[in-house]
Parts: C-alpha cells; structure tokens; sequence
C-alpha cells in the first residue's frame, strides 16, 4: 500500500493512498464524489494493456487517505494533486478528472499552469459552475443542492443508497449495474468522511471555474451522457467545451453520469485513442 505524506506541520500531516501501475506514458486518474480511486476499477487496465502508466489516488478524505476533519477547498485539493505528480516526478500526462475531479483539473492549471501535464481529459465533469445565479442561468437551482445536502446530513447512507441509482441512471426499465455492484460503490462512498462528503459537495457547487476553464492550454478531451441526471449535461460540459479553446467534445447518447461502468467499452476506447495522439500545447 503506498502513500505520499504530505507535512504542515505533526498536527497537518495528511496521508494520500496512491495506486502506481504500468509502464510507458503517464495517466493520473482523478475519481469522483463521493467514491475513491477503486471506481476506475473497469479502465486501469485497459489503459495498462494499452501501453500506460497508471496512478490513481484516493482524495483527502476518502477511501484510504487521511480524512482531516478541515481543508477541502479546490485549492487544497489541487495542491495534493501537485504534491503527488512532483513525488513522482511525472512527465507528459494525461490528466483525467471525474465529476468533481474536472475541479481539480482546472484549478491546477490555475496555480501551477499545468506543469507536467499534456493533455486533459474531463468526464462528466461539473466544470465550468453548478450553482445557477443570476449571471448563470443555466446552472442547477440552489434548492436541489440543499434537498441533497440536508438528506446527507440526516442519513448519509440512505442517500448514498438513493444518490447511487441517479448516478448509474437505474430505474424501473433501466438496470445497467447489479444490485451486488450498487452496494460495492455504496460501500466505497461510505468509507468517505462524513465532514470531507460535506465540504467537498459545497465546493463542487459553489466554485465558479468559468474564467479558470481558459486556462487549460493543452489537447482537451471532454466526455459527458446526456441523459446525466446527477451534473445536466446544459449546466455543464455543453458550456466547458466553448470555454475551452481546442476542445474536442464527444456525449454519450443515453449514458448516465456513472459511464465509467455503463459505458467502459466505448470510454476506455475513446480515452486510449486520445492519449496516442501526438500532443500539442496550443498556443
């Protein structure tokens, strides 16, 4: 099991878990709220066939990172980010962020330019701002984040429960993932701290990266399901890709937010085929 400490301080010291698989060219997989780096299960190795090195790691509180009981804004989170790729001393990566993780993606290039990294891959993620405003109508209305939140604090495993079946998209008509499955991913969010689940869901909402998104400068690939009920691919990744200069832009006809399992043939494809192409800093 391997960790990276991070020191500020004895009564600061974080511990990140990491996974470091592979040979070749390096992919860093960011995973998605509330889950842990176990949700890129179905593409690490594909992309290890495939002839990569893949790190997945689990956010600061969750899965098996320490979970301090403050310090989950984006710049903190982005900060570990760079702790891990400068530990590892990595070079030409494909960054990839999930949901929350497209986050993490943006404010690195934000305060570190991207350094390290060529190419950019953002899945279903919650860039560029969530929270409708006035100067941004197309987000999602404030009273959907507070029914979501106020059900966390009550039961958090409840809406873990509930919260699972939006994610993968089942319904009536729709199973695209087992009951046994269900439980594994609900079990992987239960993990998480109850305070990091809390303080990482209003930084997702609150954190406006419509200004941050034009700072990516490298080949960006940007995946997102259209019928993603969790982040509405309008409020999202519709808005990201012309904010993003160069951007290539693939959906997922009928995908939920959860295709990293519903759709892991086609992503794994589609991320494979992108992180071959030579890679190019636009200018």
């Amino acid at each position: 099991m391997e960790f990276l400490k991070i020191n500020k301080g004895a009564e600061n010291e974080v511990k990140i878990h990491y996974q470091d698989c592979g040979k070749g060219r390096p992919v860093l997989l960011i995973h998605g709220w509330p889950l842990s780096h176990e949700m890129w299960e179905y593409q690490v190795e594909d992309l290890i066939n495939a002839g990569n090195r893949v790190i997945t790691y689990d956010r600061r509180g969750f899965g098996q990172s320490s979970k301090p009981y403050a310090n989950y804004t984006y710049d903190i989170l982005a900060e570990d980010l760079k702790a891990l790729m400068d530990y590892l001393d990595l070079q030409d990566v494909t960054l990839v962020g999930f949901s929350m993780g497209g986050g993490e993606v943006v404010r690195y290039f934000t305060n570190y330019g991207g350094a390290r990294v060529s190419k950019v891959v953002l899945v279903s993620s919650i860039i560029p701002y969530m929270l409708q405003t006035h100067d941004n109508p197309e987000g999602v209305n404030g009273s959907v984040f507070d029914t979501m939140f106020g059900k966390l604090k009550e039961d958090r495993i409840g809406f873990l429960e509930t919260f699972g079946k939006q994610f993968f998209g089942i319904n009536l008509v729709n199973k695209p993932v087992s009951t046994p499955l269900m439980e594994y991913y609900r079990m992987l969010g239960s993990i998480a701290s109850p305070k990091a689940t809390q303080e990482c869901m209003k930084a997702f909402v609150n954190t406006d990266f419509r200004n941050e998104a034009r700072s990516i400068n490298v080949p960006t690939l940007i995946i997102h399901g259209t019928e993603d009920k969790t982040v509405p691919i309008e409020a999202s990744s519709d808005r990201a890709a012309k904010l993003i200069k160069g951007s290539r832009y693939i959906t997922y006809d009928g995908a939920p937010h959860g295709l990293f399992y519903t759709d892991r043939e086609k992503l794994n494809k589609d991320l494979i085929a992108f992180i071959k192409e030579p890679a190019l800093v636009l200018s």
